[in-house]
């Protein structure tokens, strides 16, 4: 069959995107990161108020309220699927419902309204609310509005200017972060590390993958202080800037508040990441030097030693099975991109294809480094260029989230769920072994026979 080329919707062909898409070992160039979102594109990258929304919609015992029309509000607590072990309150979604009329004398009435409504039925201490596109075009005044409401209830009403059109999924990070920013109280700047007392910045307890991490911690002596922003509380993030030191698990989402309180006060950070046996136990060693206490460093030496020697055979059961396969992936953020490419080695894997929607210059760098020469590396994929990609490189399994899953099904290819809406956890080392027994199960599944 006469080979056709792949055009975008945009009328653009793939090898018009060279800003998005390079080989490696092929050209010597950055990708182009972090471009905003464009309404009626095949960009895969999501909107502002959807960065804003995961970022804070674990926060549990707050009201989040969308300021918009009803289909943004389907934007809720199930898509990311976080989990708590108290309140509540955040797994409701909440409207002003926008409609015709409301666009042309304007929302503000309708939504202080609303606030009031839901501050006489729940009684929360915190209010969220969500400026959308169209919040952006008719132009409420969010601020004043929440302003009005906070002196009225006397409870903190905090706008999120997470609005349309001006920019992408990143600048919903960035929305949320100062959001939180309002909340945390001020506190004496540090600069030292002093108490063994931390906060776990960029995850947001999926699965449970919070608790997993903070009992690894635990053992080694040290304590989270508040979690950004899985199980998190009203009262826990009050106290943030308590801790000696911010951990980022999710870089993307988080290096700007951890930057910001670095700044305001005092608290240092570091990345760390616990996708994988290698990044789980380089991420706990890290922990212990940034606080230069032996012990703690001893207890994290047998906690790595005793966790290996419980995942370490049946990891080497998945590897015989899977060894030579190829993984093409495609991701939200690049801590996770590079992650990946470290867990597929571990299980004989090699990934030929890899891309982000939020990556960063130096997650690409990164990715660059690890991975095989001839390996096709993007960033804001479409579905026609990982299509493409994916066909031309021979990838066995597709790692994504929930858009990328009926175009692997379609071509055939297995596929395992690596985003937010999943239900089991991959953090830690459990984690690592949950990851392989996916990947086997999927690949390995006698379906592939019929197809």
């Amino acid at each position: 069959m006469e080979e056709m080329e792949v055009v975008l919707l945009t009328g653009l062909p793939i090898e018009e995107r060279r800003d998005f898409i390079l080989t490696k070992g092929k050209q010597k160039r950055q990708l182009k990161c972090d471009a905003d979102s464009v309404a009626g594109s095949v960009s895969q990258r999501a909107c502002v108020y959807c960065g804003a929304r995961v970022v804070l919609n674990p926060v549990t015992d707050a009201v989040h309220l969308v300021h918009g029309p009803i289909g943004c509000a389907s934007y809720t607590w199930d898509i990311r699927g976080s989990l708590s072990s108290g309140a509540d309150l955040y797994r409701n979604s909440f409207s002003t419902d926008l409609k015709e009329h409301d666009i042309i004398f304007g929302g503000e009435k309708k939504l202080a309204r609303a606030i009031d409504e839901l501050v006489r039925k729940y009684r929360p201490k915190l209010v969220f609310v969500y400026s959308t596109c169209i919040v952006g075009v008719i132009g409420d005044d969010l601020e004043a509005v929440c302003k009005a409401a906070s002196g009225k209830h006397g409870i903190e009403v905090i706008p999120v200017q997470s609005s349309g059109f001006i920019g992408n999924k990143s600048a919903g990070y960035r929305a949320a972060c100062d959001a939180l920013m309002r909340l945390i109280e001020p506190g004496e700047k540090k600069y030292v590390i002093k108490s063994k007392n931390i906060n776990y910045l960029g995850d947001f307890n999926l699965a449970g993958e919070a608790w997993i991490i903070k009992r690894y911690l635990s053992r080694m002596g040290v304590d989270i202080n508040v979690v950004f922003t899985g199980d998190s509380s009203y009262a826990a993030l009050k106290k943030a800037a308590g801790a000696s030191l911010n951990i980022i698990q999710c870089a993307g989402s988080m290096i700007y508040l951890a930057s910001r309180m670095e700044e305001n006060y005092g608290i240092p950070y570091m990345n760390v990441s616990f996708v994988g046996i290698e990044d789980t136990s380089n991420s706990l060693r890290n922990i212990a030097k940034a606080f230069n206490d032996p012990e703690m460093a001893y207890k994290a030496e047998q906690l790595i030693e005793h966790e290996t020697a419980l995942v370490k055979p049946a990891i080497q059961r998945y590897r015989e099975k899977l060894e030579g396969k190829k993984a093409a992936v495609y991701v939200g953020g690049g801590f996770k991109a590079v992650s990946l490419i470290k867990q597929f080695k571990e299980i004989g894997i090699d990934v030929v294809m890899i891309g982000t929607q939020t990556g960063r210059p130096e997650d690409y760098r990164r990715i660059g480094d690890l991975v095989d020469d001839g390996t096709v590396i993007l960033d804001d994929a479409n579905p026609a260029e990982l299509e493409k990609f994916m066909l031309e490189k021979g990838a066995d399994l597709l790692v994504g989230g929930v858009k990328e899953r009926p175009l692997a099904y379609k071509l055939g290819i297995a596929f395992i769920d690596h985003n937010h809406n999943r239900k089991h956890p991959l953090s830690g080392f459990i984690g690592a072994v949950n990851f392989a027994e996916e990947v086997y199960a999927t690949v390995c599944s006698p379906v592939w026979n019929y197809i």
